[in-house]
């Protein structure tokens, strides 16, 4: 299970500024903002886009100032493989260390959807010793306690994450996990693909 939420795309018009910055080119900026203030390319600054992107990543250094804020929660094990990804990112999360004690475990608190009925039963026997182990700490604060709840915390439990991104990242992941076998990834990356101008991009890359 992923869950996106909260994003926001920013800085899409000094983006493009800059690149006709090479051309001196800014007298054929047409983009315009809407009613609900999202800047929408005009045709001559789409198609300078579209072919900045075709022509590889040494030419399209504008995308690299497109910025993604976007809160992920996701299981620890796809928070290991999104830790690959460390240029261009910033990320806050959660913290286990300092809240797992905050509130009772339950199965929601785990990716579960794809488990058999004896991992997940196996699962629930562990939620039951996380929690016992939960309510011994918060009467004793026993750091033994503490250590055993972060020692048995399974790989599947959901941490909240909020990132900033670029649109240069986010094309590196998309390429380099749209046939992940997680299908988490499939997920972000269907959610990348919706980004602002996002398909359009990907699209001239794959027709190279």
């Amino acid at each position: 299970m992923i869950k996106i939420e909260r994003v926001s795309v920013m800085n899409l018009e000094n983006a493009m500024r800059g690149a006709r910055n090479p051309m001196n080119s800014w007298n054929r900026m047409d983009s315009t903002y809407d009613e609900n203030g999202n800047y929408i390319l005009g045709d001559n600054d789409k198609s300078l886009a579209l072919r900045l992107v075709r022509a590889g990543n040494d030419h399209r250094k504008f995308i690299r100032q497109i910025f993604v804020s976007v809160d992920f929660t996701a299981p620890m094990y796809w928070w290991k493989e999104y830790d690959t990804y460390k240029v261009a990112t910033v990320a806050n999360s959660t913290s286990t260390m300092h809240k797992i004690a905050s509130k009772p475990f339950t199965l929601d608190d785990f990716s579960h959807e794809y488990m058999n009925d004896e991992a997940k039963q196996c699962l629930l026997n562990i939620i039951q010793v996380l929690e016992s182990l939960r309510q011994n700490f918060i009467e004793t604060k026993d750091k033994d306690t503490w250590y055993s709840m972060i020692q048995l915390l399974p790989s599947s439990y959901h941490q909240m994450r909020t990132c900033t991104l670029n649109y240069e990242t986010l094309l590196n992941i998309y390429f380099a996990r749209r046939y992940h076998k997680l299908k988490e990834w499939h997920t972000v990356c269907d959610w990348i693909r919706s980004l602002p101008y996002m398909d359009e991009f990907i699209s001239v890359i794959e027709e190279k």
